[in-house]
């Protein structure tokens, strides 16, 4: 089986799980979490890619040893022995049965089955490149980064036919440039803070549309004092007013949309008739 992107979100809005689907004794950013994902209904798992200092890809969010494992070390400072002894600490802080994954296994499992989006790609490109053409999987993978002139040059140079997302805040304005270059460029994601930030506008996503390019949001909350789809999250969506989170978002004619209740949100589209095209 091939995947299609595109034709996959001219079918129906795109549901793409933040790191699976965690909590209690269930670690994020482990194969039993992107399990549960698209045991939910996601059609995308987000994965966040790191190295170990002897240069093994792992899934591993970066900074973040000291919230998800208990410990001061960078996983980036230690071989691949070391982390694969260390164990993820569960809601509780308490040791789980779940350790660091493999990127090369998370490849392998989830081979045929769905769209990955890889992030952190940037700190590691040539590598991750390598992984994802060795596993014969470019067609599932979507890779996220802010357009930098050293992003797209890497791109370009080394990976042309990948699957690419420029992140982008408020507004974008290099659209016709990166449309000119060697890059396999299928669309946005895009960060407001405001409902008049132009790459949230109606008028933004047609055009993006017209182009034949994708348009991806987040109602995941990073930082609540600062959230990047202007208050239509997850949160607002679970406690205040569905529509007012992830209806708005739907409704404004985004593609994708990356959620850590995905299968809530796909339970509100199919029953507002928002899911389907």
């Amino acid at each position: 089986m091939r995947f299609d992107i595109r034709r996959s979100a001219e079918e129906k809005l795109l549901v793409v799980a933040h790191r699976g689907v965690f909590g209690g004794n269930i670690p994020c950013n482990t194969i039993a979490s992107y399990e549960i994902g698209l045991k939910q209904g996601a059609d995308m798992i987000e994965t966040d890619v790191n190295i170990t200092a002897d240069g093994a890809l792992i899934i591993f969010h970066p900074g973040m040893e000291r919230a998800h494992l208990g410990i001061s070390e960078k996983l980036t400072e230690l071989s691949w022995n070391k982390v694969s002894e260390l164990k993820y600490l569960n809601i509780d802080r308490v040791p789980t049965q779940f350790g660091i994954e493999r990127f090369d296994d998370l490849l392998e499992h989830f081979k045929g089955r769905c769209f990955i989006n890889v992030d952190k790609f940037w700190g590691n490109p040539e590598a991750i490149y390598r992984a994802i053409k060795k596993h014969d999987m470019l067609d599932q993978i979507v890779v996220k980064a802010p357009p930098t002139p050293e992003v797209l040059s890497v791109l370009e140079e080394l990976a042309p036919d990948l699957a690419y997302m420029p992140v982008v805040s408020r507004s974008f304005d290099g659209h016709e440039q990166l449309s000119g270059r060697d890059i396999n460029y299928v669309g946005v994601e895009v960060l407001f803070y405001d409902d008049t930030d132009d790459v949230a506008s109606e008028s933004f996503i047609e055009r993006m549309h017209k182009d034949g390019k994708l348009v991806w949001v987040n109602s995941i909350i990073y930082d609540c004092k600062r959230q990047i789809a202007a208050g239509h999250s997850d949160d607002t969506a679970l406690t205040v007013s569905e529509d007012e989170g992830w209806g708005w978002l739907a409704d404004r004619g985004f593609d994708m949309i990356q959620t850590d209740w995905p299968m809530m949100l796909i339970d509100y589209l199919k029953r507002t008739g928002k899911y389907y095209r």
